[in-house]
């Protein structure tokens, strides 16, 4: 089986900025497309790359500059690529996903009604742009809390946990108020039941229809201000453990119904009493994360194992790809600040780098740049891998880090004196 010569990555963002090199590490050339519409959180990484497309609204002509580039492979690098991939993939004729609902990859309840119409389970769901109805739907379920959010966006952003009707309707006039991640208006909100369980996301990588799980870890997340949840940190999880396998099983359904079936996604998945349910699935390249980190800890990354199966499609129909093993264990700690302040320099930075496990931290925002209160991923002002054979350790120094961000991290610098 033929892989491609050239690829383009629309909207090289956030992990998606790794792509371009795993792809030419493959022998592969890369085109980074901009899309009209990408996140306001990431700067674009256009360095190294053989040429670079800015799609205006004309889908047209962006297809025929990418043509002309000799483009065969189309792959979205981050969430605000996802819809704008897909159409470019199906002008070019290139392999790309189902394109029945592609609206179904981006659209949270379109997103459920295809998985529920496969017989999967998923959350009871409203849309809706009133909130009389939302309050009327809220009655009739009679249960609490119930979870608030924009119908598309990514990470946290406007996702409230509402526990009474006041709640509730400030929740709905916080989400209307606001556009999402990405830049558009929300005119409706997604009001869905509240899981209970233990929630995973499952990274994969898809050939053709084949599917191969990357990597599988549980979510840790805690309450802001009561209602806000917020990542707090994340962990991998053994291949062979009884919920992963379950996961696992659920997510690769999940992506047959969504009919994602070259490229990579990222599917969260919340491990119920009553089984596995969907909380929502990206068809594009997982979170935050350092590919190298990840390959040091578990053997391998979705980056690199996407770059692969697009290069290589046999050896994710042969099952030669690598399986994920857990060697040291692996911490990865959103940072949260819970005061105005400043992105640390490198001496307050100093006692983090000073912990047994530290790995590597990263930050989103310059030395000395403002540090708002967190509340989401994208409010995060970065994050930081813990590591070591022992997992005591990993949470010692976790808790170490929480009571630095408490005491101190992100405050201003004391002005010294002179003239």
């Amino acid at each position: 089986m033929t892989g491609p010569r050239t690829v383009a990555v629309v909207d090289a963002d956030g992990i998606g900025a790794h792509l371009p090199g795993a792809l030419r590490r493959e022998g592969l050339g890369c085109v980074v497309v901009r899309s009209d519409t990408p996140s306001a959180s990431f700067a674009h990484d256009r360095s190294e790359t053989g040429a670079d497309v800015v799609h205006t609204g004309d889908l047209s002509a962006t297809a025929a500059a990418l043509r002309g580039l000799g483009v065969d492979f189309v792959v979205a690098g981050t969430e605000s690529g996802v819809l704008l991939a897909d159409a470019l993939s199906a002008a070019l004729g290139t392999p790309g996903h189902g394109m029945s609902v592609p609206t179904a990859r981006r659209d949270k309840y379109a997103m459920a009604r295809a998985v529920a119409a496969a017989g999967l389970a998923t959350a009871d769901s409203l849309v809706t742009g009133s909130l009389p109805e939302l309050r009327e739907w809220v009655r009739r379920r009679g249960e609490w809390p119930v979870v608030l959010k924009p119908r598309a966006s990514a990470g946290t952003d406007q996702v409230h946990f509402c526990h009474d009707e006041q709640q509730v309707a400030t929740a709905f006039a916080a989400v209307v108020a606001a556009t999402d991640h990405y830049g558009t208006r929300n005119t409706t909100v997604l009001a869905q039941r509240y899981l209970r369980g233990d929630e995973y996301f499952v990274n994969t990588v898809s050939r053709d229809g084949a599917h191969h799980v990357v990597e599988v870890w549980r979510y840790h997340k805690a309450l802001i201000a009561g209602t806000v949840p917020m990542y707090d940190y994340e962990e991998p999880v053994p291949a062979d453990d009884p919920g992963v396998r379950r996961v696992a099983a659920y997510a690769l359904a999940v992506l047959d119904a969504l009919e994602i079936r070259n490229g990579s996604a990222h599917t969260e998945v919340m491990l119920t009493a009553e089984g596995p349910v969907l909380v929502e699935c990206g068809a594009r390249p997982g979170g935050a994360h350092t590919p190298e980190v990840v390959s040091r800890c578990l053997g391998t990354n979705q980056i690199d194992l996407l770059a692969r199966v697009i290069a290589r499609p046999g050896e994710l129909a042969d099952g030669t790809l690598p399986r994920y093993r857990i060697g040291t264990p692996l911490r990865y700690v959103s940072l949260i600040s819970q005061v105005d302040g400043v992105a640390p320099d490198a001496a307050r930075l100093a006692p983090v780098r000073a912990l047994r496990s530290f790995v590597e931290l990263v930050l989103t925002a310059p030395e000395g740049s403002p540090v708002r209160p967190t509340v989401d991923l994208n409010s995060s002002p970065g994050y930081v891998y813990l590591s070591a054979p022992d997992p005591a350790q990993i949470e010692a120094d976790y808790r170490r880090l929480r009571e630095l961000e408490r005491t101190g991290l992100y405050a201003a610098p004391v002005p010294t004196g002179g003239h």
